[in-house]
């Protein structure tokens, strides 16, 4: 496991609790064992490590449930976003890749669990394509955009605003 010396940043959907780390490990991946795909509420998790020594909360903490004796996941307790994976052996924390405010940063390395991944899930590139939110739901999208509640993915003073 390499240690990547750079800034990140991230938190939940409301910004209840965020979060900041001056490194990063090269493990970004995909997990797609049926816990992981519980506790994110998806097809699979992703996630990176982050040294403990590098990782602090910023603003709030996050609620915590115990997915096993060895693993503690947290989540906001406002929003309901999973944030982190920590199997408590390790010296890293793992965070969830969609929580980082730049998540396109860091594309997946490699795959685990796959005894869980869907049969189905490599066809997924080949699904049509729908259009952006603003073509499917042209009405909406002012609507949406005037009441979202969601935090910007950058640091903030306070929030909600």
């Amino acid at each position: 496991m390499e240690r990547i010396e750079t800034k990140v940043s991230g938190g939940c959907q409301c910004g209840a609790v965020r979060y900041r780390a001056a490194a990063v490990l090269d493990t970004s991946h995909i997990c797609h064992c049926r816990m992981c795909q519980k506790a994110a509420g998806n097809f699979f998790a992703a996630l990176i490590g982050i040294p403990r020594d590098a990782f602090q909360w910023t603003r709030g903490k996050p609620a915590t449930f115990n997915s096993s004796d060895q693993v503690e996941r947290g989540f906001c307790r406002d929003c309901g976003t999973p944030l982190y994976y920590d199997y408590r052996e390790s010296r890293h924390l793992s965070v969830t890749t969609g929580s980082l405010d730049e998540p396109g940063k860091f594309p997946p390395r490699m795959q685990f669990g796959v005894e869980g991944r869907l049969h189905w899930f490599d066809t997924l590139p080949a699904l049509p394509e729908e259009g952006s939110t603003e073509q499917t739901m042209p009405d909406l999208v002012d609507a949406i955009r005037a009441s979202n509640h969601q935090h910007p993915d950058h640091d903030t003073e306070s929030w909600p605003r």
